[in-house]
Parts: C-alpha cells; structure tokens; sequence
C-alpha cells in the first residue's frame, strides 16, 4: 500500500482514472484485488450503458479502449496469447481500436517544423494538412518533393511519449500488485507481458526504428518485381516523423476498387503469401499485422505492403524449430510435434502425458491436411493451454500474424492454403541449412567452441584437483522461499525479545515500584506507570501473533 501511495504522488489522477474506468465497465474485482477502491473513496461509480448486457472479454476490451494506447497495445498483446488465454478472449481483444480525435494542425505544425528543420513549405511545396488517417499513436499527411515525388508523413501525436511513459509506471507497478495479491495470474506470466509490452511500445514510438524495419523487409524481397515496400526518405526521418513514398492502390477489402484495377484475386494471394513467408523464413523478419489496410493490390497484379510499426523477429533458431514445427504437421508426426512443442516452451510446468494425447489428437484432426489455417493454430495452441507450456511472444505474435493474413488473403481467394504455398520455401530453406557450405559453416563455428572447451580444460581439472588435495569442495544448495523462512525467524525472534523484555519489567521492577514514590488515590504512581507499560507490551505482543494469522 505504501509503495502504491508513492507511486500515486506522481501518478495520482492518472491512476484514479483507470480505477473509474475499471468500476465503470464492471471490472470492480480488478480493483479490490489490487487494493485500488480506495483511491476513490466514497464514489460511486455506475456501470457504462453498454456494459451491462455484456460478456467479461468484451468488458475489458471496452475498458482498455477508454484507457488509450497504452492498454490498447496490451490488449492487442494479450490478442497474441492464444497460448494464455481461450479463443472468445482473444477474438474480442482483436477487435481493439483507440477512436481518436485528430490533432489540430496548429498544434502538431510546430512539431513537424521542428523535426524538419525547416518551414514545411520549404521542404514540402504541395502539402495537405488535413491528415487522411488519425491513429492514438500517430497521424499521416499528403505531401509533394520538390521532384513531384509523392509522400505520406507519418507524424507522432504530441505529448504521446510523456503519456505512455507514465501508464508504463503505474502499469509495472499494477503488475508488481498483481503478482502478490492474485497468485493465479502467475500462469499468465505478468511480469514478462509488461515487459514485452514496454519494448515494444518503445520501439513503436522511435519512427526511426520503423523505418529500419521497412528497409530490411525490402532487402529480403529485393528480387522480388511483383512485390512493393515504400521507400524511407531519411534526409527528413526523425523520432517523432517517418516520410515515405506514397503507395496508389486497391485494398482488398474494397470490391469495387479490386474489380477496377482488374486484379486477379487468387494470383494476389499467392504472391502476398509469399512474401510474408519469405520475409519469415528467409529474412526472420515478418509483418505482425497484416491487415487489409497494410496491404494493397497494385497495377500488374503487384502487392505492396505498408506500416512495419509492428514487426516480428525470428532469430536463426528459431526459424530452424519453427521448419521442424511445420515439417511434423506435414509429416502427421505426432512425437515430433510434441518435441518442438517442448523445445520451444519456455518455463512452466508441462504436463507430458497430456502434451503426448494432445499431440496425438492434433495429428488426427489434421491427418487429411491443413484445410484451416486458423482452426488448426487454434487447435494447436490448445495443445499448448492443455500441456500447460509457454510460448515465447516471437512466436505467439507469428502465429496471430499467420491467422490475420490467412483471413485477409481468402477475401482474394477463398481457396488458399498457406501451408502448400509455404512447403517450397520450406523445402527451400531446409536444402539450405544442410548444403555443404552451410554444414561446413556450422562446423566450423562448432569446432571453434570445441577448441576453445579443450583449452579451458586442464586449468579447470587443475583447479578442482586443487580443491579436493585442501579439502576445500563446496557445495551451494538452494532452497527456494528461504527469504520467507529467513524473515520469519527474523519476526519471531523479535516477538521473543518482546517478551522477554516485558516479562523482566514486570516481574523485577514490580516490587521495587510498589514501595517506592509518590501515590495517586492510595496506588503508588510508578507502579501504576509500570502496570500501563506492561499491559502495552502485552497488547503489541497479542497483536504481532494476530497480525501472523
């Protein structure tokens, strides 16, 4: 409660806000089991119009878009943890939105200028400032080079890092309660979502990060023609503002602009699903929201992709686990897909029978093949809930990535299987991880480790033969919660003291005190003070014990 109360110095309004919006959509336990009620003492909170009629998940999604960008980016986290969470969970937290009122441009043009370091006019001879999209993390102009180039400005909404920073607080210190007042929330590693979260928050915020993103997503599709990433004008990129060319086409949730550019549907599907999986398994590199609006259909039946805010990172590793992954479904190997499952967990407790029947279960639903690219992710991360195993965020954010494009391509070809058009790049890379060259690469590396353990190992023997000759062996053993054990003994030796300390006044200065000093009523004064100072002691002593229970 202290530690709140400091927290709430700085944070005082902001954290009442979130209290009010908690009790306004239903979400009173949140708050009691957080001890935060009484930061609106005496107020009664009425529930939202809307939230009475409904379900728990869409309570929270309500809430966390009343509450900003902020808890909209750990609402579309948590989305990602199909893993954590059941499917009614994440589908209602996929539908968050941050509604947003445009900031005026006299209030971001300053801004701009100030990022530019120059007049707008000087750098931008046609520029609308009337944004075309206003987003909670930013807003995005119309603009002309002076080569008559055309450009979008992605600019940072002001105050936006000051803002976030501060929710960042509360929330590290919301989750800090959590872990010590609800012990079942642990299964759903808080302390890791908030960090997670934190970075890439971050990261969102630097524009400049965004920009390598977009870069290095083009470089692994540099040989691809049918393919468009915008590029990055960095002369005029900054923190706080991304310049970029503008890209012209069809998004493939408009019928009627797809029916005018005559574009063929299935053909870009397939192209699109290329290139995201290249992206992935070539570049370890992918696109973590590839919605309708971050792809469009281009004259020739090209794609482009936009808006690499949100990206994922494979590292090599992994990209090797997730082939094994795709290579066991495939292959119907049941005890395969149960091994990646396990290697890729991290921490938990799995329960290996049941990721065994799991597993099994799995491969028997799908033995026809992968028909339903979100049923089997769906099916496959109950394996995971069921096992009790804990996907790293990298790939709990592809697997989201894969359903939200599996959705979007079928608009262009309800026919589409994501797993045929990933087998060649599969067959692809698996060639190319065991290719001579690369056999040789690895070996290499491995022989360099090895040379380097075999140096280390007479100095080691050396050491240890040393030990035992002085008889000088040691062992570390650790006993878990020994902190507790430690701070309890700590407790009850002072409660010993206590009485101890107590006990001596009474019983050695009681009859010294009886005989000696002024009286009061016929009773002498000192023994009266050490009656009273007695019956405190005692008082402490009783309340240290209830205080235990």
């Amino acid at each position: 409660m202290l530690q709140t109360a400091i927290v709430a110095v700085r944070d005082r309004q902001r954290l009442q806000e979130i209290v009010s919006v908690l009790l306004r959509h239903g979400l009173g336990e949140i708050a009691e089991r957080l001890t935060l009620r009484t930061w609106l003492p005496g107020r009664d909170i009425p529930l939202a119009p809307a939230v009475e009629a409904a379900t728990p998940a869409q309570r929270l999604r309500m809430a966390l878009e009343q509450l900003g960008p902020t808890f909209v980016k750990l609402g579309q986290m948590l989305a990602t943890r199909a893993d954590l969470l059941p499917p009614e969970w994440t589908r209602e937290l996929e539908r968050l939105h941050a509604g947003v009122t445009p900031v005026p441009w006299d209030e971001i043009a300053a801004q701009i200028e100030e990022d530019l370091g120059a007049p707008v006019s000087a750098v931008f001879p046609d520029f609308v400032t009337e944004p075309v999209a206003a987003a909670s993390m930013a807003q995005v102009y119309r603009a002309t080079l002076p080569d008559g180039g055309a450009v979008v400005l992605k600019v940072r909404r002001p105050g936006l890092r000051r803002a976030i920073e501060a929710d960042l607080r509360l929330l590290d210190h919301l989750v800090a309660l959590a872990s010590e007042h609800w012990p079942a929330l642990e299964r759903y590693r808080p302390r890791e979502v908030m960090a997670n979260l934190a970075a890439a928050l971050r990261e969102e915020l630097d524009f400049r990060q965004e920009g390598r993103n977009t870069d290095a997503a083009a470089a692994v599709l540099a040989q691809r023609e049918d393919v468009l990433i915008p590029r990055i004008h960095w002369a005029w990129t900054s923190e706080r503002l991304l310049v970029m060319d503008f890209v012209q086409g069809a998004s493939p949730g408009d019928s009627a602009a797809m029916t005018a550019l005559g574009a063929d549907g299935p053909v870009l599907a397939r192209r699109g699903a290329e290139a995201f999986l290249q992206m992935a398994f070539e570049g370890g590199i992918f696109h973590a929201d590839p919605h309708p609006g971050n792809l469009f259909a281009l004259p020739g039946n090209r794609v482009a992709f936009i808006d690499f805010g949100m990206v994922g990172r494979l590292s090599p590793r992994r990209r090797q686990q997730l082939l094994s992954l795709v290579a066991a479904i495939v292959q119907a190997d049941a005890d395969g897909l149960a091994a990646v499952m396990l290697d890729v967990s991290e921490g938990g407790t799995p329960d290996l029978p049941e990721l065994s029947g799991a597993s099994e279960r799995f491969v028997a639903r799908h033995a026809g093949g992968v028909h339903n690219l979100v049923q089997a992710l769906e099916d496959l991360m109950a394996v995971v809930r069921d096992a009790r195993l804990f996907l790293p965020a990298d790939l709990a954010l592809l697997f989201k990535a894969l359903a939200t494009a599996d959705g979007m391509l079928r608009r262009l070809d309800p026919a589409i299987d994501l797993i045929a058009v990933a087998a060649p790049i599969v067959r692809r890379e698996l060639l190319a991880r065991h290719s001579p060259d690369e056999l040789a690469k690895r070996g290499k590396a491995a022989a360099a480790q090895l040379y380097g353990v075999v140096q280390d190992v007479p100095q080691v023997l050396r050491l240890v033969l040393y030990h035992l000759k002085q008889g000088k062996v040691n062992a570390q053993i650790e006993v878990r919660h020994l902190d507790r054990v430690s701070g309890a003994l700590e407790r009850a030796a002072t409660r010993l003291a206590i009485a101890i300390v107590t006990a001596a006044l009474i019983l050695g200065l009681a009859p010294r005190l009886l005989t000696v000093g002024p009286a009061w009523h016929g009773m002498p004064v000192f023994a009266l003070v050490g009656l009273v100072l007695a019956m405190i002691g005692l008082l402490v002593l009783l309340w240290t014990f209830r205080r235990r229970r």
